[in-house]
């Protein structure tokens, strides 16, 4: 494992678990999330945002977390390992809903200057509610990543699922640095 993209959907650990792992390997660790949410959760523009990607992919290795379908293409295509959190729906939803909570009462900054806006404990939209967006898109990833792992177009990729936190803890331990 020398370039490894976490995947998996929000609140599942991905951040968490790439940093050790990137640590554990001796690689950067880069979350997708940093580049494309710009001051005032502004998303970078896709040409920027892919641009900025490939500078990144392009090392000889690394751990990157995100599902941007945007720069898939060319994440995937460099990376030799794809690490998919796929933890039930109640363990992810009290992790997305807990996590979120605590950076809004600490008033943590994320990326570029933005926090968790307080309004996205309350908002049905997705797009604005981290938390509506787990809900919304558990089944999703579970079905794209578990397809993706059968895909002849991506045999080239050793799938690692993960499906509870003793998993993720095995990985990092037994992650050759």
């Amino acid at each position: 494992m020398r370039r490894v993209v976490v995947v998996g959907n929000a609140g599942s650990g991905k951040t968490t678990l790439g940093r050790r792992l990137g640590e554990a390997l001796g690689v950067p660790f880069v979350e997708l999330d940093s580049i494309f949410h710009q001051e005032g959760w502004r998303p970078l523009p896709e040409d920027l945002f892919r641009a900025r990607v490939l500078d990144i992919v392009a090392a000889d290795a690394w751990v990157i977390d995100g599902n941007y379908r945007v720069v898939r293409d060319l994440v995937w295509a460099r990376a030799d390992t794809v690490v998919w959190f796929d933890l039930p729906r109640r363990t992810v939803m009290r992790q997305v809903v807990l996590r979120t909570l605590r950076r809004m009462a600490t008033r943590q900054v994320l990326w570029n200057g933005n926090r968790e806006p307080v309004s996205g404990l309350f908002r049905l939209d997705p797009e604005h509610s981290i938390i509506r967006l787990a809900w919304l898109k558990h089944a999703t990833y579970h079905e794209r990543f578990a397809a993706a792992a059968a895909d002849p177009r991506f045999a080239h990729l050793r799938f690692v699922r993960i499906g509870s936190r003793a998993d993720a803890t095995t990985l990092v331990a037994t992650a050759d640095g």
